[in-house]
């Protein structure tokens, strides 16, 4: 088991300790982890589907909504998923070392900006086990130590995950503490959250309970991977058929993901035609619907319930939608701005100054023209994984893969320089 049982101070000055050895070492030895994690996770799914077995039939997991459930679920496809996205991770370019700039000053000094590895990453997270292993795939690669805190309704599953991980790492000559489980509640999450000159980065990753948890008592830098209340905006322009496949796509596809559409927004110039066959595909989806009374007074046969305010603030991780009928793009900026968490947005439409309109003046890590929302991935954006997604604005926003785990330094060259 990779649960640790030092504290959580002793487990992040172990992670330091190998932080600094895991950022000297060469690409062969980082990948060689990767390969050996992938191999291991192949060879011992069985034991991993029993172990999340047993977390899925715990009592603790028994009030868990369908969408955590579901994210919670491993299963040997899922396995083999993880395996593969260890693969992929080694298979890229390794950031450490990149050089971003490199000029030679008035002073005769040789200059180069070089990328290099955050140190710690603390990671805290909720429900889904295959995190475990994408985010130590990504600090591996990128020269950092992981401290992981999962659910405890997941520890079986972590646990052996991370054990897996761990062992991959030995394997190859590299410092275990590299990737390291923290077990406990919400007292060893506050004091994560305080390891000052141990941990560099923390990335919660869950629900807006887990982030207040952190925001109230933080004292490390933290980045949170963010809710996502996304938007589909179907223009006057856009082809019906293929809005309908994207709108349907974006909720239906994984309804508990931060991806996931929860809002459908339709022009009045269209709405009309478009939106009793769009409600009639996503009814048959399963989708539960609410809307405005312009959305209600338009859909046939298909019961879509009164919307309120709260609703279009709402990320439904779920099968439900808020639809609401606009006047223009313009009218539909201003409502994604509004009511979005700044996560993906996507409109539907033949123009170009309309997809023009909508990417510039929507405020969101990633904007879409004619796709789901669902692609905003780290895996779909080639970088194997991801910690999660950033709709903060600095340092990293988007998925955050591995160079968002990375900083720069300067090195200066000379041949005695001394300053006048």
């Amino acid at each position: 088991m990779a649960v640790t049982t030092t504290g959580v101070a002793g487990t992040c000055a172990a992670a330091k300790r190998a932080a600094r050895s895991l950022a000297a070492a060469p690409t062969a030895a980082k990948d060689a982890a990767l390969e050996a994690t992938a191999r291991l996770l192949e060879e011992r799914a069985a034991e991993i589907l029993e172990a999340n077995a047993a977390d899925l039939a715990d009592e603790r997991a028994a009030g868990l909504t369908d969408a955590l459930r579901d994210r919670l679920m491993l299963t040997p496809e899922r396995v083999a998923a993880m395996a593969e996205g260890a693969r992929v991770v080694a298979a890229l370019e390794d950031p450490v070392g990149e050089e971003l700039e490199h000029r030679t000053l008035a002073s005769g000094l040789d200059l180069r900006k070089l990328r290099v590895p955050l140190g710690v990453v603390a990671v805290a997270y909720e429900a889904r086990p295959n995190v475990t292993v994408d985010c130590a795939a990504l600090t591996i690669k990128s020269g950092n130590a992981i401290v992981l805190r999962g659910s405890r309704y997941a520890e079986r599953s972590n646990g052996a995950l991370a054990a897996i991980v761990r062992e991959a790492l030995a394997e190859v000559g590299l410092p275990e503490d590299a990737v390291t489980l923290l077990a406990g509640g919400r007292e060893e999450l506050a004091e994560l959250a305080t390891q000052d000159g141990l941990v560099d980065l923390l990335i919660p990753r869950g629900g807006e309970g887990l982030k207040a948890a952190i925001k109230d008592v933080a004292t490390v830098p933290v980045m949170y991977a963010a809710a996502g209340n996304c938007h589909v905006y179907v223009h006057a322009e856009a082809d019906p058929e293929m809005a309908r496949r994207i709108a349907v796509n974006a909720k239906v596809q994984r309804p508990g993901v931060c991806n996931a559409a929860e809002t459908l927004l339709v022009d009045a110039a269209i709405a009309e035609r478009f939106l009793p066959a769009v409600l009639a595909d996503l009814h048959a989806a399963g989708v539960e619907l609410v809307g405005d009374e312009r959305v209600r007074g338009l859909s046939g046969e298909v019961e879509v319930g009164a919307a309120s305010e709260r609703d279009w603030d709402t990320e439904y991780l779920g099968l439900k939608m808020a639809v609401a009928v606009v006047d223009s793009v313009a009218d539909a900026v201003d409502h994604v701005n509004r009511h979005g968490t700044g996560h993906s947005e996507a409109i539907v439409t033949a123009s170009e100054e309309a997809a023009e309109e909508f990417a510039t003046g929507v405020d969101a890590a990633a904007v879409y023209v004619n796709a789901s929302t669902r692609f905003t991935d780290g895996f779909e954006y080639g970088m194997g994984a991801e910690i999660g997604n950033s709709t903060q604005k600095l340092h990293a926003r988007g998925p955050i893969g591995m160079r968002e785990l990375t900083t720069f330094k300067y090195v200066a060259r000379g041949d005695g320089q001394v300053r006048e």
